[in-house]
């Protein structure tokens, strides 16, 4: 048996790649910020960025995003902080399990 991503859920992987791709996630944390030139010099941040966004979505038992805005903020966060050298005032840490590749 396969299982394929909800229609929901594949959207919000579309939505965040375009966000990204416009300069416009985590809007408005991170307007003022270019961050394209640390992801494209060093790929492997990109993958981080995506991966902070997908492993804090979560979804319904139908496969519908919950928490879309959140994961977007979660991942704009860090992005700020590998940029800047610090999180966004009042902006908890990320957890570990967060930016895991798996």
């Amino acid at each position: 048996m396969s299982t394929k991503l909800a229609h929901g859920a594949s959207g919000a992987l579309r939505r965040f790649a375009g966000w990204v791709a416009r300069g416009s996630v985590g809007h408005p944390l991170l307007d003022g910020i270019d961050y394209w030139d640390g992801p494209r010099d060093s790929p492997s941040q990109m993958e981080t960025l995506f991966a902070i966004f997908a492993n804090v979505l979560e979804l319904d038992d139908y496969g519908e995003p919950v928490n879309e805005k959140h994961a977007e903020r979660r991942a704009a966060a860090w992005l700020y902080k590998y940029c800047t050298g610090s999180l966004p005032p009042g902006e908890p840490e990320l957890e570990t399990w967060k930016v895991a590749l798996y």
